[in-house]
């Protein structure tokens, strides 16, 4: 097989373990629980039900009473959630409590964090999405336990039976004759055979159970992407061609915009990741969405789309794309105004200083200290003017930034907001729902309604912005930031180099 064959293949095995992002599934946010700032990470457990791990660190010296934590499942039926549960502190840190939460059902969760202290009682909502992406293995030793003691069961129930047959109803110290021995040693073959159907009736149920859940693992709607040539220039296709999303419409709710848009497209080019777009297609219809192409190199691009459901569970669509010649003039008319793209070289100095189109810089503001696999920290960012000055940043999509982060072969791509890696309109559809939303359709006429970026940090004065963020796997890492800055949309490009932890 092909070089290009194999990171093509290994795109599609990633593709079956995505869930709202590519090879990233735990959730970071960054916001405020009424008075108090605070950043909350929960780590996704990969299996339904399971025990999720969630972090809530305080961000400013408050006197704190206590933190509550609650996963409230998306239900419009259900009439009131359970009691939450009291965060621990962490031992030798002040500002972190942790949890443990169970996820019992597949689907897009709300976390409701409450804080309560000196400044009364605050909370906030913290989406995440509970999908099952992995089936954990028996351990080998414990299994093995686990066959000793069923055959030491096994055993003792049948020297019980035989022992009952034969020595029932006996005098204290007589002897069982010969005919008491006979059907002793047929109560055991009896007995032994019906543990062995059981057995195999159980091996049977498990098996059974085992498969359901196999084919209940997530998978993201399968999609593909086209290109044709117009008069102005190439359009691309986006189509959802998986067949459950016309047949299983109880599960797939409508879309719901996004910081106002229904998809947001990311093309990345395959090998050098030299080429970048960030594209906002319009809906055909119901499958099918277009957008007119920028100018970009020629080559094979991987292509992830964020898609936001009414029920608040966020999802992100992987595909290819071949991608012929281009024009080189600007977008035509048709374009979307917030669609951005760059291309440029190959590698960038990790420590370095990304030059912005219209003069400015971009600096990543990062320790010397090595990047490390799960290790949580904000990626800072300051865009200073070509004086040096700071740049007053203009909202972009109602919201200060976006960063897009890639690994080299595709194998991690999430999409990072300010307020982290959560979805603000899964956060709005928690926020705005009522129990009488069951109509299909009527809550997304609501949220399109809604301002963009609700509760967002929009303009940015100082220049300063930053995503929380911990990378899931060691490798060579692409980001790419993007802002708005006097009226239009600039991209800083950095590269990182991430080592495994010990």
């Amino acid at each position: 097989m092909t070089g290009r064959g194999l990171r093509l293949g290994a795109l599609v095995g990633i593709a079956l373990v995505a869930s709202a992002h590519v090879g990233s599934p735990d959730t970071y946010f960054e916001g405020a629980a009424g008075a108090y700032p605070v950043r909350v990470i929960v780590r996704n457990p990969g299996v339904v039900p399971g025990l999720a791990q969630i972090t809530v660190r305080l961000l400013a010296p408050r006197a704190i009473r206590r933190v509550l934590v609650l996963p409230v499942f998306w239900d419009p039926r259900t009439a009131a959630p359970p009691p939450p549960d009291v965060a621990v502190p962490v031992s030798g840190d002040s500002t972190l409590y942790s949890a443990a939460l169970w996820l019992m059902s597949a689907g897009a969760y709300s976390v409701r964090v409450t804080v309560e202290g000196d400044a009364g009682s605050g909370t906030t909502l913290v989406p995440v999405m509970a999908v099952a992406t992995r089936r954990l293995a028996l351990e080998k030793p414990l299994g093995a336990a686990l066959l000793a003691l069923g055959a030491f069961l096994c055993v003792g129930a049948l020297t019980i039976v035989g022992a009952a047959v034969r020595e029932s109803g006996l005098e204290p110290g007589a002897e069982p004759d010969r005919r008491r021995r006979l059907r002793s040693r047929i109560a055991i073959s009896v007995g032994a055979l019906v543990l062995a159907l059981a057995l195999l009736g159980g091996r049977a149920w498990w098996n059974a159970v085992d498969a359901a859940y196999r084919s209940g693992l997530y998978q993201p709607l399968h999609a593909a992407a086209t290109v044709r040539a117009t008069a102005t220039g190439n359009v691309l296709r986006f189509a959802i061609d998986d067949s459950s999303w016309a047949t299983r419409q109880r599960q797939w709710t409508p879309l719901i915009p996004d910081h106002g848009h229904l998809m947001h497209l990311f093309l990345v080019r395959d090998g050098g990741l030299d080429a970048f777009a960030h594209l906002h297609p319009l809906p055909v219809d119901s499958t099918t969405f277009e957008s007119t192409l920028p100018p970009l190199p020629v080559g094979t691009y991987r292509l992830y789309a964020d898609i936001v459901h009414e029920s608040g569970f966020a999802q992100t669509l992987v595909a290819t794309l071949d991608l012929p010649s281009s024009p080189v003039s600007p977008l035509p008319a048709s374009g979307d105004a917030d669609d951005a793209w760059w291309s440029g070289d190959g590698r960038r100095e990790p420590r370095g200083v990304a030059p912005l189109a219209d003069g400015s810089t971009m600096t990543w503001a990062r320790a010397d200290t090595p990047i490390v696999v799960d290790r949580a920290a904000p990626l800072r960012f300051l865009v200073r003017t070509p004086g040096g000055k700071p740049a007053a940043l203009e909202p972009y999509m109602g919201m200060a930034a976006h960063a897009m982060i890639t690994r080299d072969d595709g194998a991690v791509f999430v999409h990072l907001h300010p307020a982290g890696t959560i979805s603000v309109a899964a956060q709005e559809t928690f926020i705005v729902r009522q129990p009488g939303d069951t109509v299909r359709g009527e809550l997304g006429k609501r949220l399109g309604a809604m301002e963009m970026g609700i509760g967002e940090r929009g303009a940015v004065a100082s220049g300063e912005i930053s995503f929380p963020y911990a990378f899931p796997q060691p490798g060579h890492y692409r980001l790419w930031v993007q802002v708005r800055h006097n009226h239009r949309i600039e991209t800083g490009v950095f590269d990182a180099d991430v080592s495994a932890a010990r």
